[in-house]
């Protein structure tokens, strides 16, 4: 598997993930509706740098894992591989859907960055994220696994950037298309669900190869 290959197949995985609505995603918009589009954007802002200190994690851990641990690394491979199979499962046979968000009151943006990024750290999924399926792409044959880090924080960052201010943008309109139409939010949930499966199913016949 090349580089390219690599990188367009967690760019796929990535993007199936912030497209299943989750806590980042009502926080956004239940900014975006209490305090108009600046306020969303600033929330957007807030989960963007949020899912850049992730990436800084899942970095370091898949680092110190290949100089500290080698040997763990293949096993963990696999055992991120079968996490992701297992989550892929659940997401196929779930019924993701959006309730109501209670908008609250969020006046400064300042106030609502700060706690976008308090959200996104809080967020245990985005940590079994990082955990499980980091390694899966970082590799010592790509080049250093710190700028093999900087182009998966880009990416990670440019994918919530356009989700998110997607979402922000839309604002009312986008709460509705998701309250009133949760078949949609079922089939994002589903899709993000084959996508894991494919990623962990070439990820081991890649490792088995």
């Amino acid at each position: 598997m090349s580089y390219a290959e690599n990188l367009w197949i967690f760019l796929l995985l990535l993007t199936g993930i912030i497209l299943v609505p989750g806590m980042d995603m009502i926080y956004v918009l239940a900014s975006s509706l209490s305090g108009g589009r600046r306020s969303g954007l600033a929330a957007t802002g807030g989960m963007m740098l949020g899912g850049a200190i992730h990436t800084l994690f899942g970095t370091l851990g898949a680092g110190l894992l290949v100089a500290l641990a080698p040997a763990l690394f293949g096993p963990l491979l696999l055992l991120g591989a079968g996490y992701m199979i297992w989550v892929g499962l659940q997401l196929v046979r779930s019924s993701i859907t959006v309730a109501a968000v209670d908008a609250g009151h969020l006046h400064r943006l300042w106030v609502t960055f700060r706690q976008a990024v308090t959200t996104c750290l809080l967020n245990p999924k985005a940590y079994l994220f990082v955990i499980a399926v980091y390694p899966q792409f970082l590799k010592s044959q790509y080049g250093p696994l710190w700028l093999q880090g900087v182009v998966m924080g880009l990416m990670t960052v440019l994918v919530q950037g356009l989700v998110y201010g997607g979402v922000a943008m839309a604002g009312h309109g986008a709460r509705q298309a998701l309250v009133s139409h949760p078949g949609v939010t079922k089939a994002i949930g589903r899709g993000a669900g084959v996508l894991l499966i494919i990623a962990a199913v070439l990820t081991l016949v890649h490792e088995w190869a």
